[in-house]
């Protein structure tokens, strides 16, 4: 659902809709794990809505090479590139105007404890200032 300012929210459940089949070469058990994984998430959802199966691919193949102890370098440094372009990192997320919905039930059980916390706050130091007019205190 597109918001003001062009936002969009994402669902917290994920994405439920069919996972599409593996577009590249044959795929190790890993990145079969992976893109199942991946498929589930919220940002999914957005990934079906562009079409982009591919990138999305592309991404695990890489993600799965990296996992690798003897990787290179430069392919860990296009693994963060696919979690930026792809909303997977806060960055990323950002940048794409995505936000993932508060997860059914929180927010009933954060207010309380929220409530609570104010308060027992301690004083801040602006709590404990005192105003002073110029004719008080000389």
């Amino acid at each position: 659902m597109a918001e003001a300012g062009g936002w969009k929210t994402l669902p917290a459940d994920g994405y439920a809709g069919p996972v599409p089949e593996w577009p590249l070469t044959e795929a190790t058990s890993r990145e079969e794990t992976l893109w199942s994984d991946l498929w589930a998430k919220p940002q999914a959802v957005m990934w079906a809505e562009l079409g982009q199966d591919l990138e999305v691919a592309l991404f695990v193949r890489t993600l799965a090479e990296a996992e690798r102890p003897d990787a290179r370098a430069d392919i860990k440094k296009m693994v963060r590139g696919y979690l930026d372009s792809l909303g997977l990192s806060v960055s990323g997320m950002l940048r794409n105007r995505w936000k993932i919905a508060p997860a059914v039930g929180t927010a009933a059980e954060v207010l309380p404890l929220e409530a609570d916390r104010l308060e027992r706050r301690r004083p801040s130091a602006r709590d404990r200032l005192k105003v002073v007019s110029s004719g008080e205190g000389s």
